[in-house]
C-alpha cells in the first residue's frame, strides 16, 4: 500500500546530477546523500528537473535512481522523477523506481505534447494503475507548456496512490482551489513561494536551494508548523535572495551547481544545452552567497 502522502510533509530536496567529464559521478551523489541525511531533510527527489533529467540516458536515470535509493539505506525518503512526455517511457521509470525501492514518484506533466485535460488525465492514471508506490503530479506550466487544470488534478485525487501535488503555477488560486477540494498532500515547487503556500495549506516544499541550505529551509517550514509566524518570516527574508539567485540568474540547475561549486561541493559540470553562468552573473551569485554568509 502507497506510504501515507503526510510522510513527505516537510523538506524535500530536488538533487542536481553531479557529472564529472561528462560522466555521471556515483561518488558524489552519495555525498550528497550524506550531507542531506545529516541535515534532517525528510525526502531526496533525484532525476527531477534540477537533476538534468532531460539530459539523461534511461540508463543513467535508473542508476541515478538506484544509486540514491541505496545510499539512502532507508534513512532518507526518496522520491524519484520519473515522468516523460512519453506515457510508455514515463511508465517504464516509474516501475524501475518502484522496483529499485524508491519510497514514491514524482511525475511532471507531459511536456511539448500539450494533451488536452483528458489525456493528462489518462496519462496519470495509467501510471498509477501500474505501480502502489505514491505519486506526486509535478504541476509546472512554465516548462511543460500546459498547466493541468484544478478540476484534472482534482479527479486525479480519487486514484488510491495519487497523494501528492507538487505545485508550480505559481497560482494561489489554483493552490487554493487543490487544498480546498482534496486531501493531496501540496507542497511547494518555487523556494520563495514556500511560505506563502504554508499559508494556504502546503506540506512543505521540493526544494533547489536546499541543495545548499537544508537546515535553514528546515527550520522555515518548522517554525511556521509550530504556529511562530514571526520566525518562519524571518527565515523567509533570509532565503529569499539566495531562492531568487537560484531561479532568477538563469535557468534551473545552472546557478545551484554554480553555487555548489563555490562552496566546494560539486564541479558544477553541467550537460549541453545547459551551459555556465557568464562572469556578471557569476559575481552576482557569489555576491549572494557572501551576503548570506556561505562565503568571506
Amino acid at each position: 500500500m502507497p506510504t501515507r502522502s503526510e510522510d513527505f510533509a516537510g523538506l524535500t530536496v530536488a538533487m542536481i546530477t553531479p557529472f564529472r567529464d561528462g560522466q555521471v559521478d556515483v561518488e558524489a551523489l552519495q555525498r550528497h546523500v550524506e550531507f542531506q541525511v545529516e541535515a534532517g531533510t525528510t525526502c531526496l527527489c533525484p532525476v527531477g528537473t534540477t537533476g538534468e533529467c532531460p539530459t539523461l540516458s534511461n540508463a543513467e536515470h535508473e542508476r541515478v535512481i538506484s544509486a540514491v535509493v541505496e545510499a539512502a539505506a532507508g534513512r532518507i525518503k526518496v522520491m524519484a522523477g520519473t515522468g516523460s512526455n512519453s506515457t510508455e517511457e514515463a511508465l517504464h521509470l516509474t516501475r524501475w523506481a518502484a522496483q529499485a525501492g524508491a519510497d514514491a514518484a514524482l511525475i511532471v506533466a507531459p511536456y511539448y505534447n500539450k494533451p488536452t485535460q483528458e489525456g493528462f488525465f489518462q496519462h496519470f492514471r495509467t501510471l498509477a494503475q501500474a505501480v502502489d508506490i505514491p505519486i506526486c503530479i509535478y504541476n509546472i506550466p512554465g516548462r511543460t507548456g500546459k498547466n493541468i487544470e484544478p478540476e484534472t488534478i482534482i479527479r486525479l485525487a480519487e486514484l488510491p496512490n495519487i497523494t501528492m501535488v507538487k505545485e508550480s503555477t505559481g497560482s494561489m488560486d489554483q493552490a487554493s482551489q487543490i487544498v480546498n477540494a482534496t486531501d493531496l498532500t501540496l507542497l511547494s515547487g518555487d523556494d520563495s513561494l514556500t511560505l506563502p503556500l504554508m499559508a494556504l495549506g502546503a506540506r512543505g516544499v521540493v526544494s533547489v536551494v536546499g541543495n545548499i541550505v537544508p537546515k535553514d529551509m528546515i527550520a522555515l517550514v518548522r517554525a511556521f508548523n509550530a504556529g511562530d509566524v514571526a520566525e518562519a518570516q524571518r527565515w523567509h527574508r533570509k532565503l529569499f535572495p539566495l531562492c531568487r539567485d537560484m531561479l532568477g540568474l538563469s535557468t534551473n540547475p545552472i546557478p545551484i551547481k554554480a553555487a555548489m561549486q563555490m562552496l566546494g561541493r560539486d564541479t558544477g559540470d553541467l550537460r549541453m544545452p545547459l551551459v555556465r553562468l557568464n562572469a556578471t552573473e557569476e559575481a552576482k551569485l557569489r555576491a549572494t552567497l557572501v551576503r548570506y554568509g556561505l562565503l568571506t
